[in-house]
C-alpha cells in the first residue's frame, strides 16, 4: 500500500487510469514555470485515489483550489497503487518526476533526493507544516530536511467481521499469535473462511511478515537488518515460520493467489461482502471495502496485530505509514500553494469526515465519529514504536524482494529460510 497500500482512504484501488501513455509522461517536469502563453500555470498531480469516495472527494478539492487560484490548472493523474510504483521507478530513472506526486517517504522518496528530483520544502513550508502531526511527518524527513507533507497517518492492523466472529465461538479479539491460530482454526471448524488476501498483489502478504518480524525479532531489527545488510537472523527466520504455520492452516479464500485487492473479486469485496472473517489491511481498508464490496457496518471491529509469545516485540509497536506528497525540484510556487491547501485544517477536516483519513491537523481529531477510526487513532497516539511500510522504508530493490520473497513463501516455493537469504542477498547488493 502498500499500500502501504497510503493509500490510503481507498487509494490502493482499481481502475488504473486508462491510456496514461506517452501524453501524461510527456508532461513532467517540464518547463520549470509549467506556464503557458495565456498566463496559467499548468500544475501535474500524480495521486493513487482511485476509490471512491476518496476520488470524488479529491477532485473536489482540487476544482476548490482552482477556484481560488484562478490562473492555477491542476491536472490529476491518477493510478492504481502498483502500477504508480512501477511509473514511479520509471520516471526516476529517466530524471524526470510529476510537479506534485504522491509518495510514501523513507528509501524509495531518499533515493529520488539522491538523485536530485525533489524539491526540498523545508523553509518554503515551515510557518504551516509545523503545526502538523509529528508521528505523520516523519517519513518525509531526510537528514533533518522536509521533503514531503502529509495528507494522512495510519497504521496496519485486522478488521473483522463481529458476525462471523460469534458465529465461530470466538468471543474477544486475540491478543498473542497463538489465540490467533485458534481462532483461524474455530472459523474454519465453522466453515468460515478465516482470512481474505489478494495473492496477485504481494505487497499485501508483506504485512503479516513484517509484523511478525516486528513481533519476534523486535522493531530495532528492523532498522538493523537494513544497515548491516543481514536478515538471516533467527527472529527473522523465525517470523517466516510462524507465517508459514499459518499458511499451513490454508486459511485464506478460494482463489487467493491470482486474488486482486481493491477489484469486486479481490480482498476488500470478499471481506464486505462477509465471505471472509478478516483482513489485515490499513485504516483505508472499511472506505475500500464498502466501495469494492458492501461493506460491514456496524458488524466492523478493528484489533491491533498479536503479540508473538516469547517474541522481542510488543503489541503497542505498530507498523504502518501516511499519504504524503513530494514535489519534483523546480516545481512552480503553485504546487507549494496546493500543498498548503491541502494540508489546511479545512481541508483535513472534509478528508477526515468524508474519506475516512485520520487527520494529520491535530485540530481536525475533532471530525472524528466512526468507532473503528476512533480505535486506530487510539493506537496510532498510544504507539511505543512506529515501523514505515518495508517496501517503503528499505532501498526499493530491498523493499521489492521482500514483497515477492514472502509472496514466494506464501505460494509455498521458498522456506522462512530462503526468505530471509533472499533479501540479505539483495541488500548486499544494492550496497
Amino acid at each position: 500500500m502498500g499500500d502501504r497500500a497510503l493509500s490510503r482512504r481507498g487509494f490502493l484501488a482499481a481502475s488504473a487510469a486508462a491510456g496514461l501513455g506517452v501524453t501524461a509522461l510527456s508532461g513532467c517536469g517540464g518547463d520549470s514555470d509549467g506556464g503557458s502563453s495565456s498566463g496559467t500555470t499548468t500544475v501535474e498531480w500524480w495521486n493513487i485515489s482511485t476509490t471512491q469516495p476518496t476520488k470524488s472527494v479529491w477532485a473536489g478539492l482540487a476544482k476548490k483550489f482552482e477556484a481560488q487560484n484562478p490562473k492555477v490548472k491542476l491536472k490529476i493523474v491518477q493510478l492504481e497503487n502498483d502500477a504508480y510504483k512501477s511509473k514511479m521507478t520509471a520516471l526516476t530513472a529517466s530524471g524526470k518526476l510529476p510537479d506534485i506526486f504522491h509518495t510514501w517517504g523513507g528509501g524509495v522518496l531518499k533515493q529520488q533526493i539522491d538523485a536530485g528530483l525533489v524539491e526540498d520544502l523545508t523553509d518554503r513550508t515551515k510557518p504551516w507544516a509545523d503545526g502538523l502531526l509529528p508521528v505523520a511527518k516523519q517519513p518525509y524527513l531526510i537528514d533533518d530536511k522536509v521533503y514531503g507533507i502529509p495528507f494522512d497517518i495510519g497504521m496496519i492492523g485486522f478488521w473483522y467481521n463481529k458476525a462471523l466472529f460469534k458465529q465461530a465461538g470466538i468471543s474477544e479479539p486475540p491478543t498473542t499469535w497463538g489465540d490467533f491460530l485458534d481462532a483461524v482454526n474455530k472459523l474454519k471448524a465453522k466453515s468460515i473462511t478465516p482470512l481474505a488476501l489478494a495473492g496477485k498483489e504481494t505487497w499485501t502478504g508483506m504485512y503479516y511478515w513484517a509484523y511478525l518480524a516486528m513481533r519476534t525479532a523486535g522493531i530495532d531489527a528492523l532498522q538493523k537488518a537494513d544497515e548491516a545488510k543481514d536478515f538471516t537472523g533467527a527472529g527473522f527466520v523465525e517470523a517466516g515460520q510462524h507465517f508459514k504455520d499459518l499458511i499451513q492452516l490454508q486459511p485464506f479464500q478460494k482463489g487467493f493467489l491470482g486474488a486482486a485487492y481493491s477489484t469486486p473479486t479481490g480482498q476488500a469485496a470478499t471481506v464486505g461482502n462477509g465471505k471472509a472473517a478478516m483482513e489485515l489491511m490499513g485504516q483505508w481498508a472499511p472506505v475500500v471495502e464498502a466501495d469494492a464490496g458492501k461493506g460491514l457496518g456496524a458488524n466492523l471491529g478493528f484489533f491491533p496485530f498479536p503479540a508473538v509469545e516469547g517474541g522481542k516485540g510488543v503489541i503497542t509497536e505498530v507498523f504502518g505509514g501516511g499519504g504524503g506528497h513530494a514535489l519534483r525540484k523546480g516545481a512552480p510556487q503553485a504546487a507549494v500553494d496546493f500543498l498548503k491547501f491541502f494540508a489546511s485544517e479545512t481541508s483535513d477536516l472534509e478528508l477526515v469526515k468524508k474519506t475516512g483519513a485520520l487527520p494529520v491537523v491535530p485540530a481536525a481529531a475533532s471530525a472524528l465519529s466512526d468507532p473503528n477510526t476512533k480505535a486506530v487513532q487510539a493506537q496510532l497516539t498510544g504507539a511505543t514504536g512506529f515501523q514505515l511500510y518495508l517496501d517503503q522504508a528499505y532501498a526499493p530493490a530491498v523493499g521489492q524482494e521482500v514483497n515477492d520473497s514472502v509472496g514466494a513463501l506464501i505460494a509455498g516455493s521458498k522456506s522462512p529460510e530462503q526468505v530471509a537469504q533472499s533479501i540479505t542477498k539483495v541488500a548486499k547488493e544494492e550496497q
